[in-house]
């Protein structure tokens, strides 16, 4: 008998279950002013869940240290040893301070490639992306101008500039990118935190975001090529230090601060798994709701080789979790 070597199909709803568990956790957090402590639950309860998965999965990107908030470290093994091997990229909480805060758009994330695919950007904390449908492709590019990729994009999905939306996270940073999206005619939806759910609806296209731009956490870069690849996006990123501090530690690590990474670069596998669960409420999932008794999750699964999406809403008895 052969043991499967690559993910398969019932692991996304495996790994749900660690996103539910880190969500619950989170919630706890919400609106009391301490991202470390919320960040801290997630990332316990997440372990805790992907210990009990049939797969040994090595974490190639964790997140907490560019903040120096808690981690699931890079080089990490989780998993029982059974099943498949795979790289992880994990973001227990997109959206630490928004969750603190009490703000919308926080989730907690998981995206897993087969063994050796994910691109790991080791010493890097910033990317630059552009994340938006599939049509975009040969439309838009890092290469261009704000303005211009707008109206190139417009083209390519039959709109006209007017209609275009462009997330972009809410940062001193992106004064300029905001002031050239709106120049050129578009709208923008400004995200205080966690640009993970901005990148999905824009390849859904739903919820009326066509393109995210951008410098965001390079962690949540792999994680949004996981989720494009799952739903036949465009995507390119650029290594984007932010300090002189952060770009002698990127060179040093012999990284190209002038590559365009395109989406095979930062995701070579076409077996992809992007699962997630609403920590508040947002566009794209609805947060931890407490119901009598219960808390319940609402998280979304994608699937790059079926090209399946799917949504779950979960119960869990509330007693069991606080």
């Amino acid at each position: 008998m052969t043991m499967n070597t690559k993910p398969d199909r019932n692991l996304g709803v495996e790994l749900v279950r660690a996103t539910e568990a880190a969500a619950i956790k989170a919630s706890a957090w919400i609106g009391r002013g301490d991202k470390n402590a919320a960040d801290l639950a997630a990332v316990e309860a997440m372990r805790d869940f992907l210990n009990t998965v049939d797969f040994s999965g090595t974490i190639v990107i964790g997140e907490g240290e560019k903040d120096e908030a808690p981690m699931l470290a890079n080089g990490e093994v989780v998993g029982n040893g059974n099943g498949p091997s795979c790289d992880i990229a994990v973001d227990p909480v997109d959206g630490t301070s928004v969750t603190a805060a009490g703000r919308a758009h926080a989730i907690s994330v998981i995206a897993v490639s087969d063994k050796g695919s994910m691109y790991n950007p080791k010493d890097v904390f910033y990317m630059d992306k552009l994340i938006t449908r599939g049509e975009g492709k040969g439309a838009v590019s890092l290469d261009q101008s704000p303005e211009e990729n707008v109206r190139e994009l417009a083209k390519a999905l039959k709109k006209d500039v007017s209609e275009i939306t462009v997330a972009i996270l809410d940062r001193p940073r992106h004064v300029e990118l905001t002031e050239a999206v709106r120049r050129a005619g578009a709208r923008t939806r400004l995200f205080y935190d966690g640009d993970v759910a901005g990148g999905v609806h824009a390849v859904i296209g739903n919820g009326g975001i066509d393109l995210l731009l951008g410098i965001g956490g390079a962690p949540e870069g792999a994680i949004s090529a996981c989720a494009t690849k799952a739903l036949g996006g465009f995507m390119q990123g650029r290594i984007a230090p932010q300090s002189q501090q952060e770009m002698q530690r990127t060179l040093a690590a012999g990284h190209d601060i002038n590559k365009i990474f395109e989406l095979d670069d930062l995701v070579a596998s076409d077996n992809t798994y992007f699962v997630a669960t609403g920590v508040t409420d947002g566009l794209l999932l609805d947060g931890v709701q407490k119901r009598g008794q219960y808390l319940r999750t609402d998280s979304i699964i994608l699937r790059a080789r079926s090209g399946t999406i799917r949504r779950v809403k979960a119960d869990y008895l509330a007693a069991r979790w606080i």
